[in-house]
């Protein structure tokens, strides 16, 4: 079963690229703070990059002004996220988190079987608004879609 409105963030253990790598516990990351998590399915993938991610650079500012932390979740490696991040002149007021192992997006009941592509389990593609850990919204994209996760739509709701 998926997170739901209402739920508490899962714990468990990611990376963040943040001056180096540092590991992290989801629920201390959460804790005390407003944070608009979006996660997909891979760095580097069309959609991610071209799309999803340039959505949050660009909006970055009024998430900032409205006082929430941003963060990115892919189930790649933090090398992989801090590659990518660098290549999309990602600025540093956006969280990239690593879930190289699926262990938080599998706590969050959102990953996908991405196997008959070669990929592995991946994050499907979401946003969610979390207040001090409690999940307040939850964005899932239809498989192939890109329109209720983006920066644009989020912000539309905060």
């Amino acid at each position: 079963m998926s997170i739901q409105v209402g739920d508490s963030i899962p714990n468990a253990t990611i990376n963040i690229v943040q001056d180096g790598v540092q590991s992290i516990n989801t629920q201390d990351f959460f804790q005390g703070r407003k944070v608009v998590l979006f996660a997909l399915p891979g760095a580097f993938t069309p959609t991610c990059s071209a799309k999803h991610l340039p959505g949050f650079i660009k909006n970055i500012d009024s998430f900032t002004e409205k006082q929430y932390t941003v963060a990115c979740l892919s189930v790649n490696d933090a090398f992989v996220m801090s590659a990518w991040a660098k290549s999309q002149d990602a600025p540093a007021s956006i969280n990239m988190l690593a879930d190289g192992n699926a262990e938080f997006t599998k706590a969050l009941g959102l990953e996908l079987d991405a196997t008959p592509f070669g990929m592995g389990i991946r994050a499907k593609r979401f946003a969610l608004i979390a207040d001090n850990g409690i999940v307040t919204h939850l964005f899932l994209e239809a498989p192939g879609e890109f329109s209720v996760s983006s920066a644009e739509s989020v912000l539309a709701t905060i």
